[in-house]
């Protein structure tokens, strides 16, 4: 069987994103499904010249944000290799340098490869104001140099159309993917995560003040009031670059949130990066989990799709990926910032034994679309249909 290579653009693990674990969870669920027909190779994102990362064998080629000639070089060298029959970028607009990612246009005029990209964030440019025209700018660029464009979801799909001009037959709907989670072992999971006796209700992803946290916390007196056995889980260490600009601060404010209102009993912080499969058995061990975001722009949520994956009953507040996912009685969706709506409904699923199982099983029923084998089998379907 005739064997090539997919090369991914992207962040990638060691380093620690949100982006990095997607795009290593789609090649491997490809080569596991097509291999030795397709291969996956990698062309790691680094923040800067600064960033060593201990990367795989599959990791080919480097690019530092930063360095203009990096991209071209990278590009070069791709062009030069025959096995590469198309190029993946997974497309965040703080990945790449330059003004709002421009470094990546000269990047795509320089390579001779096809081209899928997948956008996970999509800005609405409401106005005309120059940041606005700029951002509008680098999206149309790189869609012209892309064989197909990726959306995670249909209001994706929508603003391209509809905002920047793309043609609806270059955009492609796939989901974002999920693991193979089983479902109903909510309390084999407490058992084996010491977490029996609990109702638990949890977060998790890299932390940053765009999560919200706040706004969940100030809705627990409430919930407290009427389930004193609740516990909050907040997963996941602070995100790297929040870090780097501002240490801890946002985690320690939180903390002394949970401190001041009296929650210190309810509230748990898991500081740490925890491993796709930890996660997946927290979400088990889970009976409430909420996404208290609020940028209404949002238009992916890797932790709202694992915990749709795993049949959860979610909370969220509307941002657009969350009013697509949780419609259709999957999930609820709360306004921004307010908590004592929020509180209304962890109180509603937690009292409501019927209504909680008819959210989680709508849910769990739904993101079997999402699999990662299914995720798989549609970007490669992409692949053998582009040409440049």
């Amino acid at each position: 069987m005739a064997q090539y290579w997919i090369n991914f653009l992207s962040s990638f693990p060691p380093r620690e994103c949100g982006i990095a674990t997607f795009t290593q969870d789609v090649l491997n669920s490809i080569e596991k499904r097509f291999s030795p027909k397709i291969k996956c190779r990698v062309t790691a994102m680094n923040e800067n010249l600064f960033s060593t990362y201990n990367y795989p064998e599959r990791v080919q080629l480097q690019i530092d944000a930063d360095d203009r000639d990096n991209y071209l070089i990278a590009a070069e060298k791709l062009n030069k290799c025959k096995k590469t029959k198309a190029v993946c970028i997974q497309h965040e607009f703080g990945l790449f340098g330059g003004t709002y990612g421009d470094y990546l246009i000269p990047f795509l005029e320089e390579l001779k490869k096809p081209v899928v990209t997948t956008f996970h964030s999509i800005l609405d440019p409401k106005n005309a104001t120059k940041t606005q025209r700029h951002i509008k700018y680098v999206v149309k660029k790189i869609a012209q140099n892309s064989s197909k464009v990726v959306v995670i979801s249909g209001y994706g799909k929508d603003i391209l159309m509809q905002k920047y001009g793309i043609p609806e037959e270059k955009i492609a709907i796939i989901p974002h993917g999920v693991p193979l989670i089983q479902f109903g072992k909510n309390a084999e999971a407490k058992k084996e995560l010491g977490l029996e006796g609990k109702k638990v209700m949890a977060t998790f992803g890299l932390l940053s003040n765009k999560k919200g946290i706040q706004f969940a916390l100030k809705a627990l007196p409430r919930v407290v009031e009427k389930n004193p056995d609740l516990l909050y889980l907040i997963i996941g260490e602070t995100h790297p670059l929040v870090r780097k600009k501002e240490g801890e601060k946002y985690r320690n404010k939180l903390k002394k949130m949970v401190n001041d209102l009296g929650l210190k009993g309810n509230v748990k912080f898991y500081n740490k990066y925890l491993p796709v499969e930890e996660i997946c058995r927290y979400l088990q061990a889970t009976d409430v989990y909420i996404t208290p975001y609020f940028d209404p722009q949002q238009i992916s949520s890797g932790t709202l799709a694992y915990a749709i994956g795993a049949g959860k009953a979610c909370i969220s507040t509307p941002y657009l990926y969350a009013k697509d996912a949780l419609r259709h009685e999957r999930g609820i969706l709360v306004p921004f910032k307010d908590s004592k709506a929020t509180a209304i409904a962890v109180n509603r699923v937690l009292s409501d034994k019927k209504y909680r199982e008819k959210i989680e099983k709508n849910a769990y029923e739904y993101s079997r679309a999402w699999t990662w084998p299914k995720i798989a089998d549609s970007y490669v379907s992409l692949f053998e249909g582009i040409e440049k």
